[in-house]
């Protein structure tokens, strides 16, 4: 049985328990926000997990796409488990984040108060207030990363306490993600989490991360039953990847999920439990899932791929009182070999705890001028700016250049490097000098190109940490050359004439039809013929050769002088091979142009 069809079930359940509290006033706001400044495009919420709430509006379909733009996704649900007994020990108390199989619902989530029930994105350089106006609980933040994401939750909001059998712990948690730009730290993402205790007494506390591993080409159909989990006791980390094969073929990359427990107490002081099994771990009471998590079991590693999910868990902490809080982290780590996921965990080790490294100047801010064939960015000097106290080698100025990228496909590449501009007179880069502007000629009219511009620093002398570079996502630009709208008709045409369906005009460079951003496959309304050289403001209309209408087009748009066509009619419906008439009436002047295409599929 597949884990989506337990989440979709659940989903059902969700969105009606927020239709109900909607309408009595009460509803509890999902708010979400994406990193995506490094090599992983992940989604993180308020309600504790890294995945898409259905309620989210979340526009992908890819959980944790690693690289981007691959349609890879990594895993169906991550997030924090908490676990412990009443002050006589009698009772047991498990949060956990949303996991259908073990009828959890939203047992975290943020407030109904509609008080920091956001996620807030601070890049490097920005510094904001975070939470209410009035009492904001990180005042005049600035990030630790390139990017960090910031937000609170709780388990006895008015969505917890309407979970069956939840007895809440009465937690706050605090959470901040961070993400880098640039290697070696853009392959992971560190999670810090701080619960603070704010009413009972609990003893023998249990925490841990569960992870439902879902690795393949998710358009292949998103499926998560040829995985298998492995865990590495000497790294705290579980390794899900997927098996050769299956729906979803051969996938090249693999995640880990890393824990680094409390920084106030050694990593010996706590007993480990690891366990996985799909069948095995459906608890519904927090009895059985507090037995779980604090048996201390490293189950054998998983050797035939099925449909897993997966936990690892450490305590005892043994008494936690009002207003204590326990800090610990997770990190979730990327990579093409389970070798290479090891080494970053090594990293993140020898980074621990402060995370002290050398920062990537801020992106700098981009403008765009388009002409005919030709396109200019320019860009502003705030990157060369910037101050970065966490390098080792205190360089008065870190600031080192700029790199110019292009790319035919996507804003998520793959990119090519076409220019690059640095400081003089120092021994690092090329010595060229700043530029602060970038002119590409003999392009393709109306056709779509995509920029980047990248800010570098100076590689770090005393920590030996490679230069680094500023997100190239952040500021991607998605550019069309043309030569604009024209004063009145008589010039218009269509392009390509004839269209041929034996050409494959996807697999163009620039590709002339490519499917809509949110999936990877070309379909039949992906189709494309253009009118060029029209009037600002026009109405075009689509003949059959005996006069029948198939499609009405408005073109209202001053800077645009051309309008595209996925030749699909008015109802809808793929048209078939044949001769085409137009005609394009100019609104500001009445004047009409007439003109045929053809059509051959």
């Amino acid at each position: 049985m597949r884990t989506r069809q337990y989440y979709a079930g659940f989903a059902v359940f969700l969105v009606i328990f927020c239709l109900t509290f909607t309408a009595k006033g009460q509803f509890i706001r999902t708010d979400w926000e994406i990193h995506d400044v490094s090599q992983i495009i992940e989604l993180v919420n308020n309600h504790g997990s890294l995945h898409q709430v259905p309620i989210s509006g979340y526009p992908r379909l890819v959980n944790a796409e690693f690289p981007p733009g691959s349609n890879t996704e990594h895993h169906y649900a991550i997030g924090p488990i908490v676990a412990g007994l009443s002050e006589d020990r009698q009772d047991t108390m498990v949060t956990t984040i949303q996991i259908a199989q073990w009828n959890t619902g939203d047992e975290f989530a943020g407030y109904s108060e509609a008080r920091w029930d956001s996620v807030y994105k601070v890049n490097r350089g920005d510094t904001i207030d975070i939470g209410d106006p009035e009492d904001p609980y990180y005042p005049e933040y600035t990030p630790h990363s390139d990017q960090d994401l910031v937000t609170r939750y709780n388990d006895y909001n008015r969505a917890a306490l309407n979970v069956a059998d939840h007895d809440p712990m009465f937690l706050d948690v605090y959470q901040r993600s961070w993400a880098w730009a640039s290697a070696p730290m853009n392959q992971f993402h560190i999670f810090n989490l701080d619960f603070i205790f704010t009413e009972k007494e609990i003893k023998d506390a249990w925490f841990g991360v569960f992870f439902n591993p879902s690795v393949g080409y998710y358009p292949a159909g998103g499926e998560d039953t040829d995985d298998y989990v492995t865990y590495y006791p000497d790294h705290k980390m579980i390794i899900g990847q997927d098996a050769d094969g299956g729906p979803d073929g051969n996938t090249e990359t693999m995640m880990g999920v890393k824990i680094l427990p409390p920084r106030n107490q050694a990593n010996n002081n706590f007993d480990w439990t690891f366990r996985w099994g799909w069948e095995d771990l459906q608890f519904t009471r927090d009895g059985s899932r507090y037995e779980a998590f604090s048996n201390g079991e490293i189950q054998t590693n998983q050797v035939t791929e099925g449909n897993t999910i997966s936990f690892h868990s450490f305590g005892p902490i043994n008494s936690l009182g009002k207003g204590d809080t326990v800090s610990w982290r997770y990190a979730t780590v990327y990579g093409y070999s389970e070798q290479e996921v090891l080494e970053k965990s090594r990293l993140i080790d020898r980074l621990a705890p402060d995370f002290k490294v050398p920062s990537s100047p801020p992106s700098p801010n981009v403008t765009v001028e388009t002409s005919n064939k030709q396109v200019t960015l320019k860009w502003d000097r705030s990157a060369e700016k910037y101050d970065d106290p966490q390098r080792w080698d205190d360089a008065e100025q870190p600031f080192e250049g700029y790199r110019v990228y292009k790319s035919t496909q996507s804003v998520d590449g793959p990119w090519t490097l076409v220019s690059i501009s640095d400081v003089k007179g120092n021994v690092f880069g090329h010595n060229i000098g700043l530029k602060h502007e970038f002119k590409d000629t003999g392009l393709l009219n109306n056709v779509e190109y995509y920029y980047t511009v990248t800010a570098i620093s100076k590689p770090d002398t005393v920590l030996g940490f490679p230069s680094q570079e500023s997100s190239k996502r952040v500021n991607a630009v998605t550019v069309t050359p043309g030569t604009g709208s024209r004063e009145e008709v008589g010039e218009v045409a269509v392009v390509p004439n004839p269209y041929r369906g034996d050409v494959d005009y996807n697999s163009m460079d620039p590709p002339w039809e490519k499917p809509d951003p949110t999936r990877d496959r070309w379909l039949e309304q992906d189709r494309r013929v253009q009118f060029i050289n029209l009037p600002g403001r026009c109405t075009i209309k689509i003949y059959t050769l005996t006069g029948k209408l198939v499609e009405t087009l408005n073109h209202n748009d001053p800077n645009k002088g051309f309008e595209d066509w996925n030749l699909t009619s008015n109802v809808n419906q793929a048209i078939a091979s044949g001769i085409y008439l137009f005609t394009v009436r100019n609104e500001e002047t009445g004047n009409t142009q007439t003109g045929k295409f053809v059509i051959i599929k």
